[in-house]
């Protein structure tokens, strides 16, 4: 783009319900107890795809396509606050030779919450685009989907299990994630702020998010940087949670202490804090990991922070930490290689970073987890949703695609 970017950013009177200004058909939004920063409408200033075959990372391509639609933008922003100024949404394939695009959208309109403060911010080429009102748009009927076993099968997801311990008995790996899906449709029409709504209302400390028709609800933050502090959470090792609170407690105390649970959880640690080091300063991550409670699970979490090194942004790191050990395995290229030859789907950005990203570098980053991509079909609306599991030496086939329909459990609950 030629025209350098005009952005305002105003305080207004609190919104209660940020979804209704949202686009019935492909909303984007990023929302956590509550706060976070919805589009308005369907307006796009900016969108930038990077598909496969670049001949760069497309991490890189985005970033660099950042600073040059940022350089010289015309930010009017009082507030200072995660999520003004000048943003944009962003959803990244999980492998480089993924056939899914790459992108980052930069909305004309922005509505944000952000503890007890509302703003709207406005993205144009002039001060009048930028000078823009936000409406509301009435949420469409309830609606239901259905989904049923896609190109893995349960059975398929076993045997790919035995083979990836097949090769962490060679040496080959010591952990490989593997995923499977689901696949079906919703009514054509669909409002699918209904189903955002539901997902960051049934799970409040997740990251809601839509983004270019990729919907879910994921726990697991990436990064995020904010005033050049760098946040991170690691989350690897999951049990689903008790009946009652006497098999809860079983179930909490049973994790804590699996030692395979807590090998597959330092993997991921190592791997986070390796790919972080390059990028920042006084870099540190809690000692022993911690137990997150969700409605339907545990896991073992541990939180890294540092400061971000000068010239750096959250898009750097994004490039930097993606893939972690705990979304594709240990050693990260051969757990790629097992994950081609094993997973009978293109992932596309299942798995992948999800987020947004300001003029400044700061950001909100998590991967892409407890999701479905919708795209257009012919009879209605295609879903494909995924959940994956990661495997280690002492890995159960049965007990891993138990994990499996555990972390499919709050997508289907919301389609339905």
């Amino acid at each position: 783009m030629s025209s350098r970017l005009v952005v305002r950013t105003r305080e207004i009177d609190p919104i209660e319900d940020p979804l209704a200004y949202a686009d019935p058909d492909r909303p984007l939004a990023w929302l956590r107890r509550g706060d976070g920063i919805v589009a308005v409408g369907a307006d796009v200033v900016s969108t930038v795809r990077v598909p496969a075959g670049t001949g760069t990372m497309r991490s890189a391509a985005i970033a660099e396509a950042w600073r040059a639609l940022t350089d010289g933008a015309d930010i009017d922003d009082p507030l200072r606050l995660p999520g003004t100024g000048l943003v944009a949404f962003g959803a990244l394939a999980f492998d480089e030779d993924s056939a899914a695009d790459s992108v980052l959208i930069v909305p004309s309109r922005v509505i944000g919450r952000h503890r007890g403060r509302t703003w709207l911010t406005s993205i144009g080429t002039t001060d009048a685009d930028a000078a823009a009102d936000a409406e509301t748009r009435p949420y469409g009927p309830h609606w239901a989907g259905t989904v049923g076993p896609g190109a893995q099968s349960p059975q398929g997801y076993q045997d790919s299990v035995r083979a990836a311990l097949g090769r962490i008995d060679t040496g080959e790996l010591s952990k490989v994630v593997l995923a499977r899906d689901l696949t079906g449709s919703i009514p054509a029409g669909s409002d699918l702020r209904r189903l955002v709504r539901a997902l960051s209302t049934g799970y409040p400390d997740t990251w809601a998010f839509a983004v270019d028709g990729l919907i879910g609800a994921s726990p697991e933050t990436l990064v995020t940087v904010q005033d050049r502090t760098v946040t991170a959470r690691v989350l690897a090792g999951t049990i689903g949670r008790g009946a009652d609170a006497d098999a809860d407690v079983a179930a909490s105390a049973h994790l804590a202490s699996s030692t395979k649970d807590l090998d597959e959880h330092q993997y991921a640690v190592q791997s986070v804090l390796a790919s972080l080091r390059p990028h920042t300063r006084a870099l540190a991550a809690s000692e022993q990991p911690f137990l997150l409670k969700l409605p339907n699970l545990f896991h073992l979490a541990t939180d890294v922070e540092g400061e971000l090194a000068e010239g750096g942004s959250s898009l750097d790191l994004v490039g930097a930490l993606h893939p972690t050990a705990a979304v594709a395995g240990t050693p990260t290229p051969a757990a790629i290689a097992a994950i081609r030859e094993l997973e009978p789907f293109d992932r596309g950005r299942y798995a992948g970073p999800v987020g947004w990203v300001d003029a400044a570098g700061n950001g909100e980053w998590a991967i892409a987890l407890r999701c479905a991509q919708f795209s257009s079909a012919a009879d209605g609306i295609a879903v494909t949703a995924y959940a994956g599991a990661g495997i280690v030496a002492g890995s159960d086939p049965e007990s891993e695609l138990l994990e499996t329909r555990v972390k499919f459990r709050p997508l289907v609950d919301a389609l339905a």
